[in-house]
This record gives structure tokens, sequence and C-alpha cells, in this order.
């Protein structure tokens, strides 16, 4: 299967944002600079990510999904806040081509088998962001992260595929925004596991890490974001139309200081590394070029 590489990019308001473990969100610009960026480099999907959804109990993404949802010839999956099944329909009539469904679906999950048979397994991504604990238990969480549910995570993605989820979005949530690498036991046990195809999240912070989530985790896709915001917020003009006035960007005025725990990186220049070694992944312009 060719592997995807998949940017993520976490909104609240009008910004793209990213964080530490879903926390201390800092403002890298406007969604949609870094949406055609990625498709222009050869993005094989792009995740819509409502930040704050689950503090206002709704995803307020349907006018920004439905601007590249018209321009940019990628599948888009839109996730966070998406508690019924109107608001799937909705925010798939906006343009989305998949949703990814956390919150609701642990607390009902016959809404997966309800959503699969109305709109079709390939359209439901349920995604499973989870944390290991000291005793090597990892438990999925809900509410971006912020919420325990005593579920365990492998229990919990056996259950999701048997009541029709199409995919899996596997995100650890203790090393992401971290540039530490996947984590690759939760990854590999899930994606072994399931005869579905399991996106991994969480910890990539260089192309080695990205090689290692394929190869020993057995990821069908990869999950993206500060190794690829950083490097593209920092190409980007600070004063241009691709920065609001919200947030403090002064970190990127001094050169993103963060990005010492990452390598960052170019798209376009991650996807030809990763096929130099052998992976099989569709070239940046063909990748750009498909409708």
């Amino acid at each position: 299967m060719t592997v995807r590489i998949i940017p993520r990019l976490e909104i609240k308001g009008p910004n793209l944002v990213k964080g530490i473990r879903f926390e201390g969100l800092r403002v890298l610009g406007r969604p949609e600079a870094f949406a055609r960026a990625y498709y222009a480099a050869g993005a094989d999907e792009l995740i819509y990510v409502d930040a704050v959804a689950s503090l206002y109990g709704r995803n307020s993404l349907l006018d920004m999904v439905s601007r590249p949802a018209r321009d940019l010839y990628v599948p888009l999956t839109v996730a966070s806040g998406l508690l019924t099944l109107d608001d799937i329909r909705d925010v798939l009539r906006a343009g989305a081509d998949k949703v990814a469904l956390n919150t609701a679906v642990v607390k009902d999950p016959e809404l997966i088998r309800q959503a699969s048979r109305k709109f079709g397994s390939s359209t439901i991504v349920v995604s499973i962001e989870a944390i290991r604990h000291p005793d090597g238990r990892y438990e999925a969480y809900t509410d971006f992260g912020r919420e325990s549910t005593g579920v365990d995570a492998f229990e919990w993605a056996d259950r999701a595929v048997d009541l029709g989820a199409g995919e899996l979005l596997v995100t650890a949530i203790d090393r992401d925004g971290t540039g530490a690498g996947f984590d690759l036991d939760l990854t590999g046990r899930i994606a072994r596991a399931a005869p579905v195809p399991v996106i991994a999240g969480g910890g990539g912070g260089s192309v080695d890490q990205v090689a290692a989530v394929v190869a020993e985790g057995a990821a069908d896709a990869v999950s993206l974001a500060t190794m690829l915001h950083y490097h593209l917020a920092l190409t980007l003009p600070l004063d241009g139309d691709a920065f609001g006035d919200e947030g403090n960007i002064e970190f990127l005025r001094r050169g993103g200081g963060a990005t010492r725990r990452f390598a960052p990186t170019d798209l376009a220049a991650l996807k030809a590394d990763l096929m130099s070694r052998g992976l099989d992944l569709r070239p940046a312009a063909e990748a750009a070029g498909a409708a």
C-alpha cells in the first residue's frame, strides 16, 4: 500500500496553532496559507482539527473547510466537535471527504455503526488519542486529550473497527509536539491487529522517525504537524496575509527557538527522502495533481 503523508492543521478561530501534548497553543499563521502550500508540495490528504471544539461543544470549521474543498483537490478530514449524524452530514456537505470521531463515539459507540451505514465506512475515521501510563497501560482520552475515559486503547481500536470504522487515527498524546518520535508500540500493536488503515500521529520530529513508524510501527499513513508547520512558518513573510492579528508570534520572529527539538523540513523534500529509502509514496508532483 502506498504510504500517505498527511499534514494536520489544528485551528483555533482564524489561526493555525500548535502546542505540546495538546496544550500551550502557539499561533503559526493562517490555515489557508498552510493548506495551499501543503497541497502544492504534494500532501496526500489534509486533516483539519478544531482545537477548541470540545470546550464549546461544536465544530466551527464549516466555512474554513468549504474554501479549500473548492480549490484544493486533495481529500480533507475534519475532526473534533462532531457529535451527531447531522454534524457529520454538515461537514461532508461543506466539502470534507471524511470525518474523524472521538469524544462522541466513546460516549456512544453505536454512533460508529450508524454513521458508517449512513455515509459509508470509508468516510468514518475513529480518532484514538492515547496516553501510556507508568504500568504500561494505554488509555484512550477524549476532549482533545483532556478527559480520561478508563478505556483501554487497544480494546477500543478493536471495537471501533467491529462497529464499522473504515480507518483509525492513532495519536500518542504524551508524544504530541515533542519531536521525541512516534510511539511505535502503540501504533504497531493497533496497526498489526486492525484490518483497516491506521494513521500514526504524535511525536514526529525527523525523517528517520517518520520512516520508523512506517517500517516498525506498521503505519499506513503518517500525520505530521510541528516539523512541517515550523519549517513553513519560518519561510512565510511574518507581515503577510498568512498571519492574523491574534496571538503572539514573537518566537517566530526570533527564529522559532522551539524548533531545536525538531528537524523541520519541507513536505516535498520529506517525501523525496522517504522514497529514496524505498518507501512507496506518491511523488509530490503526482500527489498535488491528483483530483
